[in-house]
């Protein structure tokens, strides 16, 4: 009887670290591939954006998509949606570390840092990075920086959802947060290493104003994994040149930008969130 119960309560045990397991797989395969050294941005590279798909089996998508980021926001394709309501966001101070991942700097929190609600999901903070030029437009114009807060929700039936929050920036005055940080990324020059800077609180990276866009797309680097909830904020923030210029220089791949180039919509809808405004 008691090696009966043994084996009674072994298995489940058994099956549940099996589930873990699993899950942690599928999770792990839809983040942004880390490794930098397998695909680049430059222009006519045989690792290029054109080639990515091409690069490896799970990188498919990249090719094949046909929800992949990022795109055009232009006017004549938004419809203005006032139920979306305003970002509801959460954010708590953490530690947080500074990574030079090769193809861009990465601000990354190593204790959880609050969330943003979607539509009723709950998608926590991990981490955000810069890429320059921007990656999205707004009516066919590019800007100058785009930061991306990428977020997850807690695993169900195996799989986490992603959202992201993309701000624009264009020249201008320099923005409070990279002046914060560019001391650490100033002394991580061509060097892929991670450097902790002790707590730092997200809500000091301002979203702006209330208007964002909305739609469904991808990661914008490999593996391109679709299903990803986009939130573009319409208010473009600041930055200065040298402050895009150290984020370039810092990483060490050798191409003049990191911005993957624009996707086709292919009849996606894109939304905007516009409160009315008071009489």
């Amino acid at each position: 009887m008691k090696h009966q119960s043994k084996v009674t309560l072994f298995l489940p045990n058994l099956l549940i670290l099996l589930t873990i397991l699993l899950q942690s797989t599928i999770w792990i395969r839809a983040q942004e591939v880390e490794d930098e050294s397998e695909f680049d941005y430059i222009k006519g590279s045989e690792k290029g954006p054109s080639h990515w798909g091409e690069l490896k089996k799970e990188w498919a998508t990249c090719k094949s998509g046909t929800m992949q980021s990022p795109i055009d926001l232009s006017s004549h394709r938004v419809r203005v949606v006032r139920k979306l309501g305003e970002l509801k966001k959460y954010y708590k101070p953490q530690n947080a570390t500074v990574r030079n991942r090769g193809h861009d700097i990465q601000l990354k929190w190593t204790e959880e840092a609050g969330s943003i609600n979607i539509n009723g999901t709950e998608f926590f903070l991990q981490q955000c990075h810069w890429h320059s030029p921007s990656e999205h437009t707004i009516n066919g114009r590019r800007y100058d920086l785009e930061l991306h807060m990428v977020h997850e929700s807690p695993n169900t039936n195996g799989k986490s959802k992603t959202a992201v929050v993309g701000l624009l920036y264009k020249i201008g005055r320099s923005d409070p947060v990279l002046n914060k940080l560019s001391k650490y990324i100033k002394t991580m020059v061509d060097e892929e290493t991670e450097k902790s800077i002790g707590v730092f609180d997200p809500s000091e990276i301002k979203l702006g104003g209330k208007k964002y866009f909305r739609y469904m797309g991808s990661l914008t680097v490999p593996p391109c994994t679709e299903g990803v909830i986009w939130t573009i904020n319409k208010k473009i923030r600041s930055v200065s040149r040298a402050q895009v210029r150290l984020l370039r220089e810092a990483v060490h791949d050798h191409a003049e930008r990191n911005a993957r180039p624009i996707q086709s919509l292919n009849k996606r809808g894109i939304q905007l969130y516009a409160p009315k405004r008071k009489e």
